[in-house]
């Protein structure tokens, strides 16, 4: 076995580059060199590591720094992640233009919800929509949506302690977002939601500090400065319960006087409600006569609640064209090339919206 020293490759002389040109030097010449040169570099090696040092330190700092921002705005939900467009593209497919798919998330933060809010005829649709996501698609959302998402219930439910409006569709959404976050919270591991476990402990405290807010509302009376509803004759009061389109409140308006009590019972009322929300079909399996052999509409309308789900109306809704997969707001132009836009445009339902995505 040959002898290895320790520069085995190429013992004796050696190549190496000068100012005048490349010259051939011994291991004697070298070493030399390298005693006269290793002062000069050694200032420069120990400069540079303290540049190195401090270039560390300040990035250790701006890493804190950043670590910190994002903390806080993982616990803060007051930091807003809105955007104000008023349509987005769907693209159910990849390719050469664009690449990826449209994700309910993408869709949830791009359009334009915190407009929607404010806007009354949009308010029931959005409410609806975060009670669907609340129950089943919450965990397909990405984290930035899901922290829009309590941005945007945070919104809502300050919005019903100013107006004293819509508490109870907004205590439905909280129990329901309750409900599913304690299922959820336990299968953490299994990378059901994103983000720290604290973080969502702390979301839920905020949702049951916004509940006891709510149930702690008291409603002003406005000043009066005409008639009351009591006041007015039996004729317009009964046509003025056949505006609602929620048994729960007819039972909560008959609650005010034994008058009004009454004219709720009206067994007219109550048959219009049941054949306004469900089908001839689905009353007829759910049938429920009195002792007199008349139907009792009642009892027959919370039966078929709890069997069917009620029909839903907005004024105002998203809308999808077929021709140019736009998603839009109702009243909101889109960039629709078709000869006849509005044969290509329906109307979507906040079940409608989930399942565009379902795909």
């Amino acid at each position: 076995m040959p002898f290895l020293g320790q520069d085995w490759r190429s013992p004796g002389q050696s190549w190496v580059k000068t100012e005048e040109g490349w010259k051939k030097t011994s291991t004697d010449d070298k070493n030399n060199n390298i005693s006269v040169q290793s002062f000069c570099k050694a200032e420069e090696e120990e400069e540079e590591c303290f540049n190195k040092e401090n270039l560390l330190l300040s990035l250790g700092y701006d890493m804190a720094a950043k670590k910190r921002k994002k903390d806080l705005m993982n616990n803060n939900t007051k930091v807003p992640y809105f955007n104000r467009e008023k349509w987005i593209y769907v693209h159910k497919g990849s390719t050469k233009e664009r690449h990826g798919y449209c994700t309910l998330g993408e869709a949830f933060n791009r359009l334009d919800f915190c407009s929607a809010i404010k806007d009354t005829r949009r308010f029931n649709y959005v409410v609806r929509l975060l009670e669907l996501i609340a129950k089943s698609q919450l965990p397909s959302l990405s984290g930035v949506a899901q922290k829009n998402y309590m941005n945007i219930l945070e919104r809502v439910v300050q919005k019903v302690l100013t107006d004293q409006q819509n508490v109870r569709p907004i205590k439905e959404l909280l129990q329901s977002l309750y409900l599913s976050l304690c299922g959820l919270v336990q299968d953490m591991g299994k990378s059901v939601l994103v983000g720290n476990i604290n973080t969502w402990f702390h979301r839920m405290e905020n949702i049951m500090q916004w509940q006891q807010q709510l149930d702690n509302i008291q409603i002003n009376r406005p000043t009066s400065t005409g008639m009351s509803l009591t006041e007015l004759p039996a004729s317009l009061q009964l046509n003025i319960m056949q505006r609602l389109t929620d048994g729960r409140d007819l039972v909560s308006l008959g609650q005010v006087g034994p008058e009004l009590g009454a004219l709720a019972e009206d067994r007219l009322l109550w048959k219009r409600l049941c054949q306004y929300h469900f089908t001839d079909r689905q009353i007829r399996k759910r049938l429920i006569a009195s002792d007199k052999g008349l139907l009792e509409w009642k009892r027959m309308y919370f039966k078929l609640c709890r069997c069917y789900p009620r029909r839903e109306q907005y004024s105002d809704t998203l809308h999808f064209c077929s021709h140019c997969h736009i998603l839009f707001w109702k009243d909101t132009n889109h960039p629709c090339t078709a000869n006849n836009p509005e044969s290509c445009t329906m109307a979507l339902s906040p079940q409608d919206f989930i399942n565009l995505f379902n795909f």
